[in-house]
Parts: structure tokens; C-alpha cells; sequence
């Protein structure tokens, strides 16, 4: 039967910037290989697929796809989706609550439409980041990059491995010189990350194109069929055990904004705020903008 999807333009307010999401509704019926088939076919970072939710206290449930596999979590589908649901709904300006149904589990989120077709979402995460392994040693992760020992690191930044969900390899890199010449350096890349079941490395430096507390990444997923990410909310949740790691915060709340996208034409501005308290991340937020790009009926 047609089903009606949507795709949208995530973590910006302009089309043909941030990460292009597909959104499919009424996905009751739909098994695995078909979710899976569809998502190769709008071949974006990302298709959700919506369906009812199990507890009807909550808005709907989502799977969410790459071209290549199944993700538990993921910050931009969420984001969007949420600002899709919102448009949808039809209830004005007025904020709405409400959670989202994931692998991971149920995801709170608050959405604010803008106008008609442009809406923010934010939301609570679901898993706070955890370590998963140590850090790759600072030349391989050099080699799989494509970059030199000396690029690696700044700060009391090192490799290091988090995950909120998804594992991540976070690798800071000096300067945004380096962060552009970063890239997977083919069969180097496979042999310094391949201990991961799928490996996806977050590149990411404290300069940015804006002053203030703000830092820029790149994401590379080759293995997810995602050569190049331009915005990555569960690579940032992933970060936030980075920022507890090297960064001297004190209890409170800390908010940061994630440039990513820019060396792709792409770019993209992910929200990202801590709140600590006894020296623990008690929780933490990831927020941005959707606009609606597209709508139409996929024949299915």
C-alpha cells in the first residue's frame, strides 16, 4: 500500500544544509528487508520508519536505518522525526512533549514549531555515554587518517572510545587544517577500527568557524554505508563522555555547540548541554533545528 514519507533537512534551518533525513509513515506491516530496501533506496545517512506505538502514552515508535544497517539510537532521525510529528500534529507555537519509541529506548523529547515546515526538537538521552575500550594509540589512529602523529590531539584530549548507544572512536585532532585533511585511509582505516563490529570514528577539534564554546567534528562510517556523515547526534551523545573525560567542568550546566557538515557544504549545528551534578553527568540534552524539504508517496 502507498506510504507517505517526508524528507527533511536536519540540525539547520536553510534546505540543502544540515543531514537530509527520509521520514516514512504508517509502517505497521513492514518487515526488516523491506525497512532495509528502502533505506538503500533514498540512500541518505538515515530513513526512520514510524509506526504505532507499544505504550500509548507515548507519540509513536521508529526503526531506523543506514543504507547498510539497523541502528538502536540516533540523534538527526530523532531530531527530525520529532520536528516532523510536531509539524503534523498541528497544535501552533505551543511546546510539546513527548517519547519516541527506539531500539535503544524510549527517547523524551520537546518540540517547538517555528512556522509551517520548520520546527527545534530536543531531547534527553536515553543512555548516558559509557567507555567501551581504550583509545587507539595515537599513530595508528594517525595512519587510518590519513594524518600525522603530531595532528592528533590538543588539550588533555586523546583517542578515546565512547558510546551512548553506539560505539564510537573519538579522535581530536590540533587543528581545523588537520580535521579537513582527515579522512579514511583505506585498508589502514579497516586494521586500526575493525575491532569494532562496525566502525564509526568521530574527527574532532576545539577550533571552529565561531568563537565561543564551540567545537568541530567529522564523522566516517564507511561500514554503515556512510562514507561521510555531516551530522552525527549519536556521535555527540558519544562526546559528551568525551567532554566528562578531558574537559575541567564543575557541577552545573554546560552547553556547547558541534559545528559538523561544513568541509561537506553541508552545514550543520548540533546543540549539545550537560548537566552535572556531585562531579557525574546527571543527564544530558541534544537539540537542533528540521525543515521540511520534500513530501510524497512512497508505492510499497
Amino acid at each position: 500500500m502507498p506510504r507517505r514519507f517526508y524528507t527533511l533537512d536536519v540540525f539547520t534551518r536553510r534546505r540543502l544544509a544540515g543531514n537530509p533525513l527520509a521520514v516514512v509513515l504508517d509502517c505497521d506491516g513492514l518487515d526488516d528487508a523491506a525497512m532495509q530496501a528502502i533505506a538503500r533506496e533514498f540512500n541518505l545517512s538515515e530513513t526512520v520508519f514510524v509506526s504505532e506505538p507499544e505504550d500509548g502514552r507515548h507519540r509513536a515508535a521508529l526503526r531506523i536505518f543506514t543504507p547498510g544497517r539497523e541502528l538502536p539510537f540516533a540523534g538527526h532521525p530523532t531530531v527530525g522525526t520529532a520536528v516532523l510529528l510536531g509539524l503534523l500534529d498541528g497544535k501552533g507555537n505551543d511546546a510539546q512533549a513527548f517519547g519516541l519509541e527506539e531500539k535503544v529506548g524510549v527517547v523524551p523529547c520537546v518540540v517547538e514549531v517555528e512556522d509551517e515546515d520548520c520546527g527545534h526538537a530536543r531531547f534527553r538521552l536515553p543512555r548516558l555515554p559509557e567507555v567501551w575500550g581504550e583509545g587507539k594509540e595515537v599513530p595508528a589512529a594517525a595512519w587510518a587518517l590519513g594524518l600525522d602523529p603530531k595532528d592528533i590531539g590538543f588539550d588533555r584530549h586523546e583517542p578515546s572510545r565512547h558510546s551512548a548507544g553506539v560505539p564510537f572512536d573519538l579522535v581530536p585532532v590540533a587543528t581545523l587544517d588537520a580535521l579537513a585533511r582527515a579522512w579514511p585511509n583505506g585498508e589502514a582505516f579497516a586494521q586500526a577500527f575493525g575491532d569494532s563490529d562496525h566502525p564509526a570514528v568521530y574527527v574532532y577539534t576545539r577550533q571552529a568557524a565561531e568563537a565561543g564554546r564551540r567545537f568541530r567534528a567529522r564523522m566516517f562510517a564507511p561500514s554503515f554505508g556512510i562514507p561521510e556523515d555531516p551530522a552525527t547526534g549519536a556521535a555527540a551523545a558519544a562526546f559528551a563522555g568525551a567532554l566528562m573525560q578531558f574537559e575541567p567542568l564543575g557541577d552545573g550546566e554546560h552547553s556547547f555547540v558541534i559545528e559538523q557538515g561544513y568541509e561537506m557544504g553541508r552545514p550543520s549545528d548540533i546543540a549539545l548541554q550537560l548537566v552535572i551534578r556531585e562531579g557525574r553527568l546527571a543527564f544530558a540534552e541534544i537539540g537542533g533545528a528540521a525543515v521540511i524539504v520534500s513530501e510524497g508517496l512512497l508505492r510499497w
